[in-house]
């Protein structure tokens, strides 16, 4: 590539460069930064274990964040530097080196704009993910375990935090149904975009006559509720009750009666809890997840009033989504976005980051019109 087209190359990604923290705003950040710090350093902090892993957690998160931003600026100026000894001393070496820098910049720059697209309401908070077998009888259950284990090695790629809340087993493979949380800052607006029905193509391995198998599993992304939401559940609207945990067998499998299953009398919303091993444990950790199960349900009604003003009625991006062919050929592709790989093997050990990017970048030219 001529130095020019690099030169004029390295002009656009600056000019990404200046959007971007136009948006993220890193004194913003500093400024941030420096008050959970203060807060770090509180004698008192660890009073309350909760709060003190939450602060902690939110610094890390932010404090990598501005080194993201700032690392891909002090980037953009050396390469700048590369460029200029090049153009003058007509050095290849520093030509070729400030080329491959340059695509590097570009890949790393188009997943920053990303996070800039995320905007929601609840856009920055964990996310609290459930995964439901559909149609399909033991394949489904078996995909739903294969798209759970897919999201925890996403998140564990990343070095984000994950805890699951409860897993119903099926009874001859995989599982009924999971959920569990994701920690990371703006998990729930990145990963929302997964929310939908996921469908599964393959010889089915339960087939004794090696029949080829189309499953369905329904993944379900909120927002995790926090203190400030004020979902007040009053007690004589819910009904709770206890039995004992189940699993696929072993000593983790609990033997008293510490799961918990949680009513809404007035919505008929059922969650339930057994990964804690007491009940007191297992009610609190049901009561988050009733709790952000509400705030959906009040975001979603405040959407359909808006979408009734609308002659659209909204969007429906939450539909069929996904399919997953490993049969009779190699193909991951989404129905919204046509992104698609042909490694579904890759896919399925948590290497989603272009299927997620790409619904991002879909959902917001959806909201805006221009898709």
């Amino acid at each position: 590539m001529a130095i020019a087209d690099l030169l004029h190359e390295h002009s656009e990604l600056t000019h990404s460069m200046e959007s971007i923290e136009a948006v993220v705003d890193p004194a913003a950040m500093k400024a941030k930064i420096t008050e959970l710090e203060e807060q770090v350093a509180a004698p008192d902090l660890w009073d309350d274990a909760d709060h003190a892993r939450e602060v902690t957690s939110k610094l890390s998160h932010l404090q990598a964040d501005l080194d993201r931003v700032e690392g891909l600026r002090s980037r953009l100026d050396d390469v700048e530097v590369l460029l200029e000894l090049a153009e003058e001393e007509s050095d290849a070496e520093s030509e070729a080196e400030a080329a491959r820098e340059i695509e590097s910049l570009r890949k790393a720059l188009d997943a920053l704009e990303v996070r800039t697209l995320l905007s929601g309401e609840f856009d920055e908070r964990d996310a609290l993910v459930t995964i439901r077998a559909e149609a399909g009888g033991v394949d489904a259950a078996d995909f739903a375990a294969m798209l759970q284990r897919m999201y925890l090695r996403w998140s564990e790629r990343h070095g984000y935090g994950a805890e699951v809340y409860d897993t119903s087993y099926a009874e001859e493979a995989g599982i009924k149904s999971a959920t569990f949380t994701i920690k990371a800052p703006f998990a729930y607006g990145t990963l929302s975009v997964e929310q939908g029905t996921h469908r599964l193509v393959r010889i089915s391995p339960f087939d004794n006559q090696g029949r080829r198998q189309t499953s369905f599993a329904g993944v379900e992304v909120l927002p995790v509720v926090e203190a400030a939401d004020h979902i007040d559940i009053p007690d004589s609207d819910i009904r709770v009750d206890v039995y004992r945990s189940s699993g696929p067998g072993g000593q983790s499998v609990n033997t008293t009666d510490s799961a918990v299953r949680i009513t809404h009398v007035p919505t008929g919303i059922v969650v339930t809890c057994q990964n804690e091993k007491s009940q007191i444990q297992n009610k609190a950790s049901a009561l988050r997840v009733l709790q952000a199960r509400l705030l959906e349900r009040e975001r979603q009604e405040r959407e359909a009033a808006m979408n009734a003003l609308k002659s659209d009625g909204g969007n429906s991006w939450g539909a069929q989504m996904r399919s997953y062919v490993l049969h009779p050929y190699q193909m991951v592709k989404d129905l919204r976005t046509d992104f698609e790989v042909g490694n579904p093997d890759a896919v399925f050990d948590g290497e989603i980051d272009g299927f997620i990017d790409a619904g991002i970048r879909w959902r917001k030219a959806s909201e805006t019109g221009e898709a």
